[in-house]
């Protein structure tokens, strides 16, 4: 494969902006020892472009395209994520994005991704470049679902708001879970999850028999999983799982679905989960403490509560 080399007679640089993106500047928090909070997604401006049009949320750091022999134009991969406030994982032949656990997938030299969930076919594969993974424009708008765009006024790249087509549930219609006994002793799930406190968080995590470390959705899988309830891998799906509980009704080993906001076009996709432990606290994972116990109705977290559900 071709490999993209630096515009013959100029460098471009750009700076990469997402549409309609706020910036969260502040978070405030009630910290127990045990407790982090997410990091804030604020990004210093550097280099020569620090306005801004109405319609977007700030300039970022400046970066190089690429343009290869045949005319087409690559973008990094990481300034790009990084302007949008999500993760990225690079493995080498594969690369993971998401918040707290992955939500798109693509690899190396390969035209088949994972958006969502779903099996998506992207123009051009990713390629590496100078040790970073690089996509076009078109590619990055068909792995993220979403609009990307070169704004020759401003020199930048602009990106949507991240769609989802399958908002989950929220109702009180139970979905079906293979789940091999109705009688799971909830204070025996939660002593067993609080056996996991201080396990490091690593988003992407493989499965924990393999890494011994967790993401926010492998977590409540594996914990689950001790029990008979088989979890689906992201939090957004398991958030369609089970039944809809209201904060009054919620009970030990219910799980907790936190929104990720301005990430997506609806603030209604979760992009975190916990299992609520009772007496106003949940066991999650997150940054650097690992699995941690939070407070739900202070702090941070009680700012971003989306929904709760029952699996058991």
């Amino acid at each position: 494969m071709l490999k993209p080399t630096p515009h013959a007679n100029r460098k471009v640089t750009l700076g990469i902006t997402c549409i309609l993106l706020v910036l969260c500047t502040s978070c405030s928090s009630s910290k127990t020892a045990n407790d982090t909070n997410p990091p804030t997604n604020t990004v210093k401006t550097k280099g020569t472009h620090s306005h801004s049009s109405p319609t977007t949320a700030g300039t970022f750091t400046d970066q190089v395209l690429y343009t290869d022999y045949s005319g087409k134009t690559w973008i990094p991969l990481q300034t790009a994520v990084q302007s949008l406030g999500l993760r990225m994982k690079d493995s080498g032949n594969a690369v993971q994005i998401g918040y707290t656990d992955p939500m798109y997938k693509a690899y190396l030299g390969q035209d088949q991704a994972s958006s969502l969930g779903k099996t998506v076919k992207i123009k051009d594969a990713p390629i590496r470049w100078n040790g970073q993974l690089y996509l076009t424009s078109d590619s990055l708008s068909s792995l993220l679902d979403t609009k990307v765009k070169w704004n020759q006024r401003y020199h930048r790249i602009e990106i949507s708001p991240l769609h989802d087509d399958s908002p989950p549930s929220n109702t009180t219609q139970a979905k079906s879970l293979r789940i091999a006994s109705t009688s799971t002793d909830t204070g025996e799930l939660i002593s067993y999850a609080k056996t996991f406190l201080g396990v490091p968080y690593d988003f992407g995590a493989a499965p924990y028999e393999q890494s011994k470390k967790f993401d926010c959705s492998t977590f409540t899988q594996h914990v689950f999983k001790k029990f008979n309830v088989d979890l689906p891998r992201l939090a957004r799906d398991q958030g369609k799982e089970g039944r809809s509980v209201t904060r009054d009704n919620l009970k030990a080993g219910d799980l907790i679905f936190f929104t990720v906001p301005d990430r997506f076009e609806s603030n209604a996709i979760p992009g975190h989960v916990g299992i609520y432990m009772g007496d106003g606290k949940f066991i999650h994972t997150w940054g650097g403490p690992g699995v941690q116990i939070s407070e739900l109705d202070t702090g941070y977290w009680s700012k971003v509560i989306l929904f709760m559900r029952s699996v058991l």
